[in-house]
């Protein structure tokens, strides 16, 4: 008999996706159909658990609005055109998705009928409780707010467990560990002092989200084999950012 799958802590995940991760670093395509794949089997492991599972997804592999207005773009337009770039992200991720046999919907807060749903708080919820993976494409739909603010918005109207900040390091560090090797990786950190400190975990506007309806942030390797599946069971995987009782 296979080993008995632990019981999950976390029963609704908002999972958070740099839009960079997709990208192919040794031809510089923007999606990577090899890194959609491993994307769409770590995500299908978890949801075989009964994990519901949201995602929202950035655009900076295609477009990213601060860059768009550095060379000369409106932000209001570059901030657009990025929150196109996370829908065409989105599209390649249901595809993935697909093909591993998940159920998905794309929801976009910039209305596209043609390729997705509009954001529907309680279509979402339903897709949700269906089973259905749901990517949340568009970002806020206004300009000014970074898709880490979507995440932690959309975190909030679907009263995610926890958010889970997906990166390419296994948790936050006091300063970038491929720069400085003596970076110290934090197991858990409040978020007065990841802000204090002004650690690159999430910006503020999205801490501030957070903090304001309690919920936890784990910042961890996507790509380390089984810590997606580990971190919904409750695993020490990555780094808990949450509140203090302290405090």
């Amino acid at each position: 008999m296979g080993e008995k799958a632990k019981p999950l802590k976390y029963r609704r995940v908002l999972l958070k996706l740099s839009g960079e991760i997709l990208r192919n670093p040794e031809t510089g395509d923007c999606i990577c159909p090899q890194v959609v794949a491993t994307m769409a089997a770590n995500v299908q492991r978890v949801a075989a658990q009964g994990c519901q599972v949201a995602i929202v997804i950035g655009g900076g592999n295609i477009f990213r609005g601060a860059i768009g207005e550095a060379s000369g773009i409106d932000r209001s337009s570059g901030d657009y055109m990025g929150m196109l770039s996370t829908i065409i992200n989105a599209l390649a991720l249901q595809n993935g998705l697909e093909k591993a046999g998940l159920p998905t919907r794309v929801m976009t807060a910039v209305e596209m009928p043609k390729v997705a749903e509009p954001f529907i708080l309680r279509r979402a919820l339903r897709h949700l409780d269906k089973g259905r993976v749901v990517i949340l494409a568009g970002g806020t739909g206004n300009p000014y707010f970074s898709t880490d603010t979507a995440a932690a918005l959309r975190a909030s109207e679907i009263q995610a467990d926890v958010l889970l900040k997906a990166t390419s390091v296994d948790g936050v560090y006091s300063a970038d560990p491929r720069r400085d090797p003596a970076a110290v990786r934090y197991d858990r950190i409040s978020y007065h002092l990841a802000l204090t400190r002004r650690l690159r975990v999430m910006d503020s506007t999205a801490f501030a989200l957070c903090m304001e309806n309690a919920i936890p942030i784990i910042v961890f390797n996507f790509f380390e084999p089984g810590a997606f599946e580990r971190v919904v069971t409750g695993e020490k995987v990555g780094t808990l950012v949450e509140q203090d009782p302290d405090e």
